[in-house]
């Protein structure tokens, strides 16, 4: 089980911390880690993902050197450091793992909404 959190309304360039807690797995060590958003009107698209080992951080353009992806080993938590913050990154955020061995991911958390204002 997935529990995403930290969204909220902001104002352009400031900053939010997103965090997802992975409940239900005994280890984490096989999984990758990683965030989606989606916007009004538009599909779900990827923002970043990290192996729970913590290396091969990746992120969409969009959002490199802005964002920066994390988790913590001990408390099976999933971040998402968010800076310069946008109105384009207005969307519900989801945070998801998979093993690593598979492209799909395979549980997903509920969504938190963040909201840029101009």
């Amino acid at each position: 089980q997935l529990q995403a959190s930290g969204g909220g309304l902001v104002q352009t360039g400031d900053s939010l911390r997103l965090s997802c807690a992975v409940s239900g797995r005994s280890s984490l060590s096989i999984y990758a880690g990683g965030w989606f958003r989606q916007a009004p009107g538009k599909e779900r698209e990827f923002v970043a993902s990290i192996a729970w080992s913590g290396i091969n951080p990746y992120y969409a353009d969009s959002v490199k050197g802005r964002f920066t992806i994390s988790r913590d080993g001990v408390k099976n938590t999933l971040y998402l450091q968010m800076n310069s913050l946008k109105p384009e990154d207005t969307a519900v955020y989801y945070c998801g793992i998979r093993p690593t061995s598979r492209n799909q991911y395979t549980n997903w958390g509920q969504g938190t909404l963040v909201t840029v204002s101009s």
